[in-house]
């Protein structure tokens, strides 16, 4: 069953210049097509600026689409009244990328758990105490942590108070911002062997976005590439590591940094030349054109379809060539 299921999503910005000249159009998110099915964890990876985190607040409702929509089990969150959209804020939990700026520096570690318990009115408030403790257990904190503050703790310690705080209202669904970005390596690990442990205990279904390469190859079922807004590959994670279709995703994965060979086929890729183009100016044909080792004839005048090509989906004239 699909949980969570965006379609044809776009997300534009009105980009205002600063001296005379009419107002530009910023494309951060350009017709963006994904499910997330019950228990999995979908992918989204790409250079910075690619349009990950505005999808991210897209499918949370934190930002209205110019165009397309979400589904929420077959539901579609932006015409949600009041009812329904309490409901869906209790199914679809959210952890930011800097556990500091995303806890309220002024309330306890019991104030923060106990908030979303009370919204939704999931504990009496005999037993609120208990079922704080509980949901704390179940991510590595203490008793001895509920009457302290976010400055008192180290990073990796303020990230597991807000994976208990996403939790606490029993999920169906994580949005997962970057959420290791901000931490250090070792305490990384940590973190995202909780979640694979929290994720194989209650069987909630992620959206994860990052730039960490290896993270993705070891916590996702299912990876999509995105450059400027488009994904312009998506497939299972093992096939897309084992054997990249698109030229960009070959090199995203080449240039992953690796502590020790791997028995795999090893990708070759040339390392890319150029910025990445800016959103408001978008290149002509394939955006990835300008800055791709393998474009030919037809890949700056004509825009490849993100269409299927022997068990995946790719946007690229290589695989699916233009008639």
């Amino acid at each position: 069953m699909e949980l969570l299921k965006a379609q044809s999503l776009r997300k534009y910005f009105e980009a205002r210049k600063l001296f005379k000249g009419s107002d530009s159009v910023l494309k951060a998110v350009d017709g963006v097509d994904f499910s997330i099915p019950e228990n999995s964890v979908l992918a989204l990876v790409g250079e910075s600026g690619c349009g990950k985190s505005t999808v991210a607040r897209l499918v949370l409702r934190l930002l209205t689409p110019t165009s397309g929509n979400v589904l929420f089990k077959g539901m579609d969150i932006f015409t949600l009244d009041r009812g329904p959209m309490k409901s869906f804020r209790k199914s679809v939990q959210i952890i930011f990328q800097d556990p500091f700026a995303s806890l309220n520096p002024r309330r306890t570690v019991y104030d923060t758990i106990t908030e979303p318990l009370i919204i939704h009115n999931m504990v009496p408030r005999s037993r609120m105490k208990d079922a704080v403790v509980e949901i704390l257990g179940s991510v590595g904190l203490g008793t001895e942590v509920l009457n302290r503050y976010p400055h008192e703790f180290s990073g990796g310690q303020r990230q597991r108070i807000c994976i208990a705080r996403a939790l606490a209202v029993s999920p169906e669904v994580i949005v997962a911002d970057e959420p290791l970005s901000a931490l250090d390596v070792s305490i990384q690990a940590q973190i995202i062997n909780l979640l694979q442990e929290l994720r194989k205990k209650t069987k909630i279904s992620f959206l994860f976005i990052s730039h960490d390469l290896r993270v993705v190859h070891y916590f996702s079922d299912i990876v999509g590439v995105m450059y400027l807004g488009k994904i312009v590959e998506h497939a299972t994670t093992d096939e897309l590591f084992e054997r990249p279709f698109h030229p960009y995703t070959e090199v995203l994965l080449a240039s992953a940094p690796k502590i020790k060979p791997e028995r795999r086929q090893k990708i070759h890729a040339a390392p890319l030349k150029g910025e990445v183009p800016s959103p408001i100016h978008i290149p002509s044909g394939c955006p990835f054109h300008p800055r791709c080792p393998k474009r030919f004839e037809p890949c700056d005048r004509v825009v490849p379809l993100l269409e299927e090509s022997h068990g995946r989906l790719v946007s690229c004239h290589l695989w699916n060539p233009y008639e």
